[in-house]
């Protein structure tokens, strides 16, 4: 993130912001040079925040925190103790930086009573950070007090340790938006935000949670240092190992999970709020995602040395920081909501459709007919991981918990795609088309979707298979929806490895892991689906050209579509008949894939011979009938060959 963008200049800005009115300004604000000093000193203090966190965990790592006794804020019982040694040096230092904080903080405090009025939003936003500032001295005080640091270990010392960080990143929320209101930032509008109000403070409160976790699971590694990544995961599935150490194999899970509704909010709201300043910090989010998972798994492979702790916190500060400027810039006022748009003047257009909703439309918004087959999938996977019957609680479970995330994604593709659903004849009586749902509401149910599934398949199954649902959920709606499916005729190709998802839940739910077998289902769907959908292409080819959708057919013709399904259909048989190779699957199983494969074969080359409507319904429907039965043969063959082991 570019934290210059908290201090600028607004001189030259105003006629873009008449031509734009997502991007106004608080003009009388920003013209105001002392409280655009006011904004850079805030910024610096934000700044200067940064490495006192990131020097209070070297306290940590170092195991300094007892180099000034149990004294505080004297430090050994002197106000400058030289010559005490490397730890008491590193903690005194820790506290002088933290000291210098506070004068720095208590000044900014004082400046906003100076500049702006009561009641005024940087006024708020200053006192809290006052008052987290004090806190987190006292947090300071307490770990010193009672012994919670260096080699302790006790529950006590994690529980105020998970406080330490929450209030660290709540004060640094605090003065973030103390820099960012008096210069661009606009008041916030937290009424009628529906939706993505809700679903930005759901990625606020999971982000500090994320914290909390890797700042407890950090504790462990310093105090239960391991050789290698395999010990640290027979350490942290031993029954009686120490609490701190069993977090280790969670935290990466629930990093992934949460940076996946990271990039889930971040690319729909760049969308539902298209101001220049929310699809910043949109991207900012993606990009300073994607470097945390990388030096998140390098700390892991060098086994959380001093220097890579630090940086990763260092990130997380700033992912932070970037993600309280994306809720602050969205939720402002004026800045427009597109799911809102027109809803209106809609729902007049059409008033008998637009009436009031009932359950089915609810359904409607979920695509049973599209889940179903996926469900299937998923369904067939868990017979094949346990080798029979997987158990009644967690099959339901799976099956409510599958079909409640790909609901959700397909609610929120009809909320994006409500523009193109509205011109092509297979869609146009869509729920979010006729306006009888309101986008904002269909938004609301399809977070209350993905939300009560990942819960569900976390408390039946396990957080593996939770996370991965969730993938499925982000790479559909961000990754096909929203990045290629308007721009290239590549989408279903790339795109459709959302489809792909299910078969790694349902194994996932069994096993708690994946293997080789789980990836070679989801490499089957994945080449199975282009031949699949560009058979229904061809019969909507006219409606996706009306539509502007770049679609195989009508990119590059008929020809080289059929083309194409025979080749996507060679490829998906091969890929099939690949776990016989490995001994993950016995003859039965071959047997059957061997006929199917040679229908699919047949019918993708009669359809090259003749492409017309008859042979690529034929195609379409056999396609689907493929992949079903297949996933069958393989799950009865599993549970009929005990010898076979379990991947």
């Amino acid at each position: 993130m570019q934290f210059s963008s908290l201090t600028p200049v607004f001189r030259g800005r105003l006629n873009r912001a008449a031509a734009e009115p997502a991007a106004a300004v608080d003009v009388s604000e920003g013209d105001d040079p002392r409280r655009a000093r006011f904004a850079r000193f805030a910024a610096f203090v934000l700044l200067y925040n940064v490495p006192v966190i990131v020097f209070g965990a070297f306290v940590r790592v170092s195991k300094s925190g007892d180099g000034c006794g149990s004294h505080w804020p004297l430090c050994n019982g002197t106000a400058l103790p030289f010559d005490q040694g490397a730890r008491t040096l590193i903690e005194f230092t820790h506290r002088l930086m933290s000291g210098i904080d506070g004068f720095l903080v208590l000044a900014l405090f004082v400046a906003a009573l100076r500049l702006f009025p009561s009641g005024h939003r940087v006024r708020f936003a200053a006192i809290f950070s006052l008052f987290f500032t004090i806190v987190e001295a006292l947090i300071g005080a307490m770990l010193v007090k009672k012994g919670w640091v260096a080699d302790d270990a006790s529950p006590a010392r994690a529980v105020v340790l998970a406080a330490h960080l929450a209030n660290t990143f709540l004060l640094l929320g605090a003065l973030t938006v103390t820099a960012w209101w008096p210069g661009q930032g606009r008041a916030l509008r937290l009424r009628g935000q529906g939706a993505v109000g809700g679903g930005l403070l759901l990625a606020l409160a999971a982000t500090l949670f994320l914290g909390i976790s890797g700042a407890v699971t950090a504790l462990g590694d310093t105090l239960f240092p391991v050789r290698d990544s395999l010990q640290a995961v027979q350490h942290s599935l031993s029954p009686g190992a120490h609490f701190l150490v069993r977090l280790r194999i969670l935290h990466p899970l629930i990093a992934a999970s949460v940076g996946l509704y990271l990039l889930l909010m971040a690319g729909l709201v760049s969308h539902l709020r298209p101001a220049p300043e929310v699809r910043r910090f949109a991207r900012g989010i993606a990009i300073i995602f994607g470097i945390e998972i990388g030096v998140g798994l390098l700390n892991v492979l060098l086994k959380a040395p001093t220097a890579m702790q630090l940086i990763h916190l260092l990130v997380a500060d700033i992912l932070w920081i970037n993600l309280v400027l994306l809720t602050a810039a969205a939720l402002a006022e004026k800045v427009p909501q597109v799911e809102l748009a027109g809803e209106t003047h809609q729902r007049a257009l059409t008033p008998v459709l637009a009436g009031a909703a009932t359950w089915r439309d609810y359904l409607a918004l979920t695509k049973p007919k599209v889940i179903s087959l996926l469900l299937f999938t998923t369904l067939a996977t868990m017979f094949i991981a346990a080798g029979g019957w997987p158990g009644a609680g967690l099959f339901f479970a799976v099956a409510l918990g599958g079909y409640m995330s790909a609901g959700a994604a397909n609610a929120i593709n009809m909320v994006i795609d409500r523009d193109i659903d509205g011109t092509m004849t297979r869609t146009a009586k869509r729920p979010t088309v006729t306006q009888r749902i309101p986008s904002s509401r269909a938004l609301a149910f399809a977070f209350t979707l993905a939300l009560g599934a990942f819960a569900l398949l976390w408390a039946a199954a396990n957080l593996l298979s939770a996370m991965l649902a969730l993938a499925g959920l982000v790479f559909y709606v961000i990754v096909y929806t929203l990045l290629l499916k308007r721009r290239t005729w590549h989408n279903i190709v790339i795109g459709g490895a959302a489809g792909a998802f299910p078969p790694l839940v349902g194994w996932a739910a069994v096993t708690g892991q994946l293997s080789p077998l789980a990836w070679y289902l989801f490499a089957i769907i994945f080449v199975w689906t282009p031949a699949h959908f560009w058979a229904l292409a061809l019969l909507m080819k006219e409606d996706y050209a009306r539509a502007g959708v770049p679609m195989l057919p009508v990119v590059l013709g008929e020809r080289v579509t059929v083309l194409q399904i025979a080749l996507y259909s060679l490829l998906t048989a091969v890929v099939s008949i690949l776990p016989l190779a490995q001994g993950l699957v016995g003859y039965g199983y071959v047997g059957a894939a061997v006929l199917l494969n040679s229908v699919l074969l047949l019918r993708s080359f009669q359809l090259i011979g003749r492409p017309d409507r008859p042979h690529a319904v034929s195609m379409y429907k056999y396609s689907m009938l493929y992949l079903a039965l297949l996933f069958l043969a393989m799950a009865v063959d599993r549970a009929g060959a005990q010898t076979l082991p379990i991947p």
